[in-house]
């Protein structure tokens, strides 16, 4: 069956960066994968959790929200704190982009990035994981032109999701695949290929281990496309 968007099997979604769309933020990135659109800011905050104080070290933490109309039926929104699957997305991207750092020694403060989801289409941990890479990045910078010190970032990060929908392999899954996909991954990779995640889960279908290689090799070949787009952002 052909895919909704008319897209090949280990085809992206039409990708854009826009990096310092935010002019307030030390580090900015509006992100657009098909229809998902997420904003990330990268903030810097003079002080860092408690466990950290007093180590000199600095730290990177990462908050996820999806505006009310984001979707097709409008959401609440969650004024009582992150709901569970809030906090699992954003205890995910902070995971990442911690991985993505070189080195925390760089000062008692606190990189806050936020992702903001403006309009979803399936794909919005996967989309703000590497807009916020490019956030990132800049408040790196920032804090380097700030202090001194080397810019601590190391490495680029990204994700993207891939899954079997209709028996097919399938790179970048729009909503409506992901709702009625047999078995959905999340893969998140440094550059060059090294894991940071693995979400898998068969939803309606198992998978063999044959098909779990094949996806992630599918996930792969996706991800260097959107290091490469990093690289561009981050260089213009």
């Amino acid at each position: 069956m052909p895919r909704p968007d008319g897209r090949r099997p280990d085809e992206l979604r039409p990708l854009v960066l826009e990096r310092k769309a935010n002019p307030y933020a030390e580090g900015s990135c509006l992100i657009r994968m098909g229809g998902t659109l997420v904003h990330c800011t990268a903030s810097v905050e003079t002080g860092v959790p408690p466990f950290k104080k007093g180590s000199g070290e600095g730290w990177v933490t990462a908050e996820y929200s999806m505006l009310p109309r984001a979707t097709v039926e409008r959401t609440r929104r969650e004024r009582q704190g992150p709901g569970g699957r809030t906090h699992e997305i954003q205890r995910l991207i902070g995971r990442s982009l911690r991985a993505a750092m070189a080195t925390m020694a760089f000062g008692e403060y606190t990189i806050r990035v936020d992702c903001d989801v403006l309009q979803a289409d399936g794909g919005t941990r996967t989309a703000s994981i590497t807009g916020a890479c490019v956030a990132l990045s800049d408040a790196c910078g920032w804090i380097a032109g700030r202090t001194g010190v080397a810019s601590p970032f190391g490495q680029l990060v990204a994700a993207v999701s891939v899954g079997l929908v209709d028996g097919e392999e399938r790179l970048d899954l729009a909503y409506l695949e992901d709702r009625d996909a047999g078995v959905d991954l999340n893969v998140v990779l440094l550059d060059p290929a090294r894991y940071v995640e693995v979400q898998g889960t068969g939803e309606h279908a198992t998978f063999s281990r044959g098909q779990l290689s094949s996806l992630l090799d599918l996930a792969e070949r996706g991800i260097a496309e959107l290091f490469e787009a990093q690289r561009r952002a981050l260089s213009a």
